[in-house]
């Protein structure tokens, strides 16, 4: 979503990286700010915070931002004069966590474009950011999978797909969380004789120093270990997997299977189902790398769409914020060259 060009201000003073892009990655963890120039140069970087608008209020978070931009334009030399003042750059470029739905991109985006950093002010969930940082043009399907799930798809005329990503409540199944989840269900289960046997019931615990499903689910319950640990019992659970589980097996099956089904659907909905395409695979559960996941992945997606190129992306995603941008200015294909090696891309 692009917030117009408004009236120039004070008196129609251009911007003071003229032709720049200020480039946001906001997550729910941490946010990157870059500083870069028509001509891809990186002039200034910071970071801080995540962006959590659902906790703190859309006040707040967009306060933790601006802090984050003042950082960086200090770090290029500049200072951020703010509304009225002379802009930043002509394009901010912001892709945030939250940002899932069109009401949430413009409450957002309103808040950020009335800081007068830009003329302009794009703004896109913070998936689109990791899709821009894995392709060499605006093309093709990204599936990140961390602590949730999420899927958005991009074409060079400007068309996507997404997908709502709140969760259970819009169909999504899996991520870090979900994961966790899904071995403590089995896991319960099995220690009960509700469920079939499987290591889990003792690979869960034993993470905690725990000797049964019952003393970790107490635990768990009355938050003796805190909500926040139970990211950790995803390594767990591939582990598990490793160690021949066949429960934990089919629990990565099915992770396997979602990851493809999101990014097929939003292939088709491209029209790229049968074409080349990229397919960029990001988020903590898929950094790792896990053989047997990547392999169940592989082949489900070549069964789908036999012409795409999985692949995981390694740069950071301020850079694919960067790169919107970029495109957004209609910059020469060496400034993108130029941005993508700063980050080793």
């Amino acid at each position: 979503m692009t917030f117009p060009e408004g009236p120039p201000p004070t008196g129609g003073a251009q911007p003071l990286v003229a032709g720049g892009v200020l480039a946001v990655d906001a997550g729910n963890s941490k946010t990157d700010v870059a500083l870069v120039a028509a001509d891809g140069t990186v002039l200034g970087a910071a970071r801080g915070g995540g962006f959590q608008p659902p906790v703190v209020g859309v006040a707040a978070a967009v306060g933790t931002v601006a802090e984050i931009v003042e950082r960086a334009a200090a770090d290029a030399g500049l200072k951020v004069e703010g509304p009225g003042g002379r802009p930043l750059t002509a394009h901010t470029s912001a892709c945030l966590a939250n940002a899932d739905l069109p009401v949430e991109e413009q409450r957002l985006g309103e808040a950020l474009h009335a800081l007068g950093w830009s003329r302009r002010t794009t703004i896109a969930n913070d998936t689109f950011a990791i899709l821009r940082a894995g392709v060499d043009a605006p093309r093709g399907v990204a599936v990140v999978c961390g602590a949730g799930i999420n899927c958005v798809g991009m074409l060079p005329d400007g068309r996507t797909a997404r997908f709502p990503a709140l969760g259970r409540l819009s169909g999504d199944w899996g991520g870090g969380a979900g994961l966790a989840e899904e071995a403590l269900w089995y896991a319960a289960r099995a220690e009960d004789g509700r469920g079939e046997p499987t290591e889990l019931a003792r690979t869960l615990p034993a993470h905690f120093g725990l000797d049964s499903m019952y003393a970790l689910i107490e635990a768990l319950h009355l938050e003796r270990i805190p909500p926040a640990a139970r990211h950790e019992l995803t390594p767990v659970l591939f582990a598990t997997c490793d160690a021949g589980d066949p429960v934990a097996r089919r629990v990565l099956d099915r992770q396997a299977e979602e990851i493809v089904l999101l990014a097929a659907v939003a292939l088709g909905r491209l029209g790229l189902l049968d074409e080349e395409a990229d397919v960029v695979l990001g988020g903590g559960v898929l950094a790792a790398r896990h053989p047997y996941l990547m392999d169940a992945l592989t082949r489900r997606l070549a069964a789908r769409a036999p012409r795409a190129r999985p692949h995981v992306v390694t740069a950071p995603p301020v850079l694919g914020a960067a790169l919107l941008g970029l495109d957004r200015t209609s910059a020469p294909a060496r400034a993108h060259a130029r941005l993508r090696a700063h980050y080793g891309a």
